[in-house]
């Protein structure tokens, strides 16, 4: 849920209006079924929202941060999408599909040991956040550390509690973590400065996390943010796999996009598809955000693409 957390982007302060809705083109039509595919972000509308350790810096010694990067090695983003399938499909529990990821990749191998002490891993409200806790406690167990989870609730609940050492390592999103010191340190209105290139969101997540007194560790390859889908069948029909496709071969009045009420006003929603792919639909569909109203409404054909999350376990099936 981390990039739909952020509302789809931040709808700026130029005042924009949402981009007129009728393509020029015939456009594509829907095309229902049942696999559900992402079109390729070619030209890095997203932000990087990759997932990280974020570690309350007293408790992070470099057992701490060893143990949460191997968890950062072991992760993608399809890795990251079976374990959500694993919870929202299967319907295991987070520390159930943990356990078995841990045990197909490895993942205690090489850990450092030799520490102890109590650590709290705080989670989000959300499965996939919570798995990752459960992943987190595992290596940090590995590591000799005495580890429980608890689910915090939201950002606004679980950074106050990182700073002040009440939880000690939380999974975090890159981009998303940036935007949100960026406003608590520098003011609402400060420059954005997250970026789609994960080097350049970290170097200046960092410097933010040292002044609020949180450290982060490497990046996992694996992303948690806003993408578009479209059904296999309509990927197979028009020969579209990427957004710079859909916006040359689709944008037209045929075209049906699908998303959040804000995703006509948001930069990483309709508003970024038309600035950066000159992707025009024909009409939008007010839905919901990347839940099971767009995924419905895909797989039955209502729509041609819908804004879901690159994780979602839908993905896998």
């Amino acid at each position: 849920m981390a990039g739909l957390l952020a509302g789809c982007g931040d709808a700026g302060s130029s005042g924009a209006q949402a981009p007129a809705a009728t393509g020029g083109g015939a456009g594509c039509a829907p095309v229902a079924g049942q696999q559900l595919v992402v079109l390729q972000d070619d030209k890095n509308l997203q932000n990087s929202d990759n997932v990280v350790a974020a570690i309350n810096t007293k408790a992070a010694s470099s057992q701490a941060v060893a143990a949460t990067n191997k968890v950062a090695q072991s992760l993608d983003t399809q890795k990251l999408i079976q374990l959500n399938r694993a919870v929202d499909v299967d319907r295991k529990t987070p520390a159930v599909a943990a356990q078995e990821f841990a045990t197909a990749n490895n993942l205690t191998a090489g850990i450092p040991t030799g520490a102890s002490g109590n650590i709290i891993v705080g989670a989000a409200n959300f499965s996939e956040n919570q798995t990752l806790g459960e992943l987190y406690k595992i290596a940090l167990t590995a590591a000799g550390y005495n580890v429980t989870v608890q689910t915090i609730g939201n950002r606004e609940l679980y950074e106050p509690a990182l700073e002040k050492g009440d939880i000690q390592v939380v999974p975090e999103y890159a981009a998303s973590a940036l935007d949100f010191l960026n406003s608590k340190v520098n003011g609402a209105n400060a420059q954005p400065l997250s970026s789609p290139d994960i080097n350049q969101t970290m170097s200046q997540l960092r410097p933010l996390g040292e002044k609020v007194g949180i450290t982060f560790g490497e990046p996992s390859s694996a992303q948690d943010q806003n993408a578009f889908a479209v059904t296999k069948e309509f990927s197979d029909k028009y020969g579209v796999t990427t957004l710079s496709q859909l916006a040359e071969k689709c944008s037209g009045a045929a075209t049906i996009l699908g998303g959040p009420p804000e995703c006509p006003q948001r930069p990483k929603c309709q508003q970024g598809l038309v600035a950066t792919y000159k992707f025009n639909a024909g009409s939008f569909s007010s839905l919901d955000a990347g839940g099971p109203q767009t995924k419905n409404a895909l797989k039955t054909g209502a729509i041609s693409v819908g804004l879901v999350l690159s994780s979602d376990g839908d993905l896998a099936a």
